[in-house]
């Protein structure tokens, strides 16, 4: 049942039996997902009740995959100087409940507010407008003190949907499909379905019958979970998640979103939150990306970036599913089965001005470290380790990875030009353990 391959036919196989044992497991009506390699998707299957044609063009509802979309929009705006981060959603908002929380604390689930609106059923229910559902959440039943620990809240992202909608004088999808879904030709990721889609069911835990759940429209709290899309769409997502584009975001502020802001002891560091997306230990280190759930629906898109791969998976079941598990299944038996290949090592083209006399071993006190280039970059190790690296900006060498990141590396010369030590956030380097020219922290001078 498989609709696109460019995997070895074993490779192919394996993935759907994955896909095939947790369609029966969980009683799910179908099943369809993809996995990515390199920005393309190199495989594509499902499993149940697919109907005919390319089940990669079906629309199913990605729940707060949708999140995500609402992530960008803010990144965008905090990248053009028109917000920031540690600002209150007050700022643009005005006084409304839990708009004192930063920017920052909404995306990471940090702020400590409620989970879910008073009201309703939201997922279930038809929408509420942005006056009704700031007139019945007045901020005053706060469940954590604000940046405590993480918390997921869906009410958080209807704050910054709003906010995002506000700076941009339109409505958030209006600039979810501008901004995002235009730029990365995503046509088959809607507000409402269109075209061939996937009906959502709940499937009775005893009969093992169906009933149909609604395909609400949720308004005020779309930017928490509204979108349909498909796997052909999410795939194209999923690439851009995982390599950045120029007219959306590019990866540096992919990755500054994938740095972990919150988490729950009760997690054992398996889970954390960025900026909009979960992070989960796993793959080559960690998955960068989102689960999704509505009722009718379950779905995934998560992204191993080392490893260049990533997986997107969608069903039309309440429940019987765990997508963010089987995301991660299907990436790491890609990886077994046909594993990536690492970059090729390159000789350096050329060692900067900067670098030239600092290369070769150093001693912190009597520990033995190594400046070396590894590409352009400037890294600092020893016992066959990388501790940090480097990199030269504009005249500064600063910081990039490891316990120095951010920090800047001041080359103290003497008189007559050569090195005499280095320092960096108080660390003196010499080129003898412990050399008597050069200062040693804590001891008079």
């Amino acid at each position: 049942m498989s609709d696109a391959s460019a995997v070895a036919d074993t490779t192919g196989h394996r993935l759907l039996s994955l896909l095939a044992r947790r369609q029966v497991d969980g009683r799910l009506p179908s099943l369809v997902a993809g996995v990515v390699r390199d920005g393309e998707l190199v495989w594509s299957g499902g499993y149940g009740d697919l109907g005919e044609g390319d089940l990669t063009d079906v629309q199913y509802r990605i729940g707060s995959i949708t999140k995500t979309f609402t992530a960008v929009l803010i990144l965008q705006l905090v990248r053009d100087g028109r917000l920031d981060l540690d600002l209150p959603a007050a700022s643009v908002l005005g006084d409304v409940g839990f708009a004192d929380r930063s920017l920052r604390a909404l995306l990471s689930h940090a702020s400590g507010m409620t989970a879910e609106p008073h009201g309703s059923w939201w997922e279930r229910s038809e929408g509420v407008t942005w006056d009704q559902l700031v007139g019945a959440n007045d901020g005053s039943d706060q469940v954590f003190p604000p940046g405590q620990q993480y918390h997921y809240s869906n009410l958080g992202f209807a704050l910054l949907g709003e906010v995002a909608a506000r700076v941009l004088g339109t409505t958030w999808f209006d600039a979810v499909r501008t901004l995002i879904l235009e730029p990365l030709g995503l046509t088959r990721t809607t507000y409402l379905p269109e075209g061939r889609a996937a009906r959502g069911w709940s499937v009775d835990p005893y009969a093992g019958t169906l009933t149909a759940e609604p395909a609400t429209d949720t308004r005020a709290m779309a930017p928490a979970g509204q979108l349909w899309s498909t796997v052909g769409d999410l795939a194209r997502y999923n690439a851009f998640l995982a390599e950045g584009h120029p007219d959306v975001l590019d990866l540096s502020w992919l990755e500054l979103a994938a740095h972990p802001q919150s988490g729950d002891r009760h997690d054992h560091l398996e889970y954390a939150y960025g900026l909009g997306f979960q992070l989960h230990r796993a793959g080559s280190g960690s998955l960068v990306g989102h689960t999704g759930s509505m009722p009718g629906f379950l779905a995934a898109c998560m992204v191993d970036r080392k490893h260049r791969s990533g997986a997107v998976l969608l069903t039309n079941a309440t429940s019987g599913l765990a997508p963010g598990g089987l995301a991660q299944a299907l990436i790491e038996e890609l990886e077994r089965c046909e594993p990536s290949l690492p970059p090729p090592w390159s000789p350096t083209a050329a060692v900067p001005l900067a670098f030239a006399d600092l290369l070769g071993p150093w001693h912190w006190g009597n520990t033995f470290f190594l400046l070396s280039m590894d590409g352009d970059d400037l890294a600092l190790g020893r016992d066959g380790d990388v501790w940090c690296r480097f990199e030269l900006r504009d005249d500064a060498i600063v910081g990039t990875t490891g316990y120095l990141a951010g920090e800047t590396l001041h080359v103290v010369r003497r008189a007559d030009g050569t090195v005499n030590h280095l320092v960096c956030a108080t660390f003196v380097l010499t080129r003898t353990p412990y050399d008597p020219g050069a200062p040693i922290p804590g001891e008079p001078r």
